[in-house]
């Protein structure tokens, strides 16, 4: 199996010594951007690989075994090195520490002891014997799904291998995402003049799925409404389109945009509009009710570019708000619970400056 050599590993800097403590980070964080663009691929393969596992001989399995337990050594000597590396650059104040957590998380992983609950039995057993592979439902948690180079891709099983994509996704994250948010802040002309992580309790959002920008009277109608129900308010009152996709995966539902403004939980909904309930904490279901807690980001400067979609995954505020999440080792609950929302603080007609962004703490 050559799956060992397409993962990009890191290796030390051999010009280091000669170099400043912001110097030597940046070597770091261009090893994480470049990781990025390769690593999600091979863990896709390493799945595909796994899945083969019913067609594996004895003598095969033996030598798998070894192929595996040799990439999961080589990362968790990669990240010995990179924490050695990281600590000896704290004191210069260049890291953002978050990465240290992410460093945790994935050598537990490494070493079997995964934090997904469902998965400890599956992990357990590979673990111990690594034939019970042979077993389909084993063989399909361990492996998981192909969740492509972006890794939201729909899967029906999201199992251990994509754990330990999601936590080489983490560690690289924290990394070269602050660097990159003030990057992207800087090509767009904007910049984050707040950002704080929210939590609402239990609250529900009211409103119409339909675009309002070309219709006024609708819009006018709609305010109209909202303002009415002032005795509901939940004292974030801010008008927001709130945009989300059942919990489903982007690949396979599209994006709905519901206009409206968050109540009070059990606030009666007007006829002809429609409501999405939230609560504080997940309570394992797919989709509504969401879950109440995000990253909050409002911005200043280049109005236009805040939701310019040029160079962007999705927009100006969209990109930046989650790659500040990411940067931060904070759970975007992708895709269960995961929402966004563009938010108009000074109401509908206004510009839109703020964003809200789902994440689960």
């Amino acid at each position: 199996m050559m799956l060992l050599e397409k993962f990009n590993w890191y290796t030390s800097d051999v010009d280091a010594s000669h170099k400043s403590a912001e110097e030597r980070y940046r070597y770091i964080t261009e090893w994480a951007g470049c990781a990025r663009g390769t690593n999600p691929q091979v863990f896709d393969e390493l799945s595909e690989w796994i899945l083969t596992g019913e067609k594996w001989s004895d003598t095969e399995i033996i030598e798998n075994e070894k192929c595996f337990k040799t990439i999961t050594e080589h990362f968790i000597k990669q990240n010995r090195l990179l924490r050695a590396e990281l600590n000896e650059l704290m004191s210069s104040g260049v890291v953002n520490t978050s990465v240290f957590d992410a460093l945790d998380r994935f050598d537990d992983e490494l070493v079997g002891n995964t934090h997904a609950d469902y998965l400890k039995e599956t992990v357990t057993k590979v673990f111990g014997d690594f034939t019970s592979l042979r077993d389909p439902k084993i063989r399909t948690e361990f492996a998981g799904g192909i969740t492509g180079t972006a890794g939201v891709n729909s899967v029906e099983i999201f199992g251990y291998i994509n754990f330990l994509k999601d936590c080489d996704a983490a560690v690289q994250w924290t990394l070269f995402m602050p660097g990159l948010t003030e990057y992207q802040q800087l090509q767009a002309g904007i910049k984050v003049d707040s950002f704080e992580y929210m939590r609402l309790s239990t609250v529900r959002f009211i409103g119409v799925e339909k675009d309002l920008s070309g219709d006024d009277a609708a819009l006018k109608g709609l305010l109209n409404t909202l303002d009415s129900m002032s005795e509901h308010r939940c004292g974030f009152d801010y008008d927001t389109i709130l945009l989300h996709h059942f919990g489903k995966g982007v690949d396979v539902e599209q994006c709905h945009a519901v206009w409206g403004r968050f109540f009070k939980e059990n606030t009666p909904v007007p006829g002809g509009m429609e409501h999405i309930d939230f609560i504080s904490q997940n309570n394992g279901s797919v989709g509504a009710p969401y879950i109440s807690q995000f990253a909050f980001a409002k911005f200043t400067g280049a109005v236009d570019s805040m939701l310019s979609e040029e160079g962007f995954d999705a927009n100006a505020m969209y990109d930046i708000t989650r790659n500040i999440i990411l940067g931060q080792n904070v759970c975007i609950p992708y895709p269960d619970k995961y929402w966004t929302a563009e938010v108009y603080l000074d109401g509908f007609g206004k510009d839109c400056t703020a964003y809200m962004f789902s994440i689960e703490k």
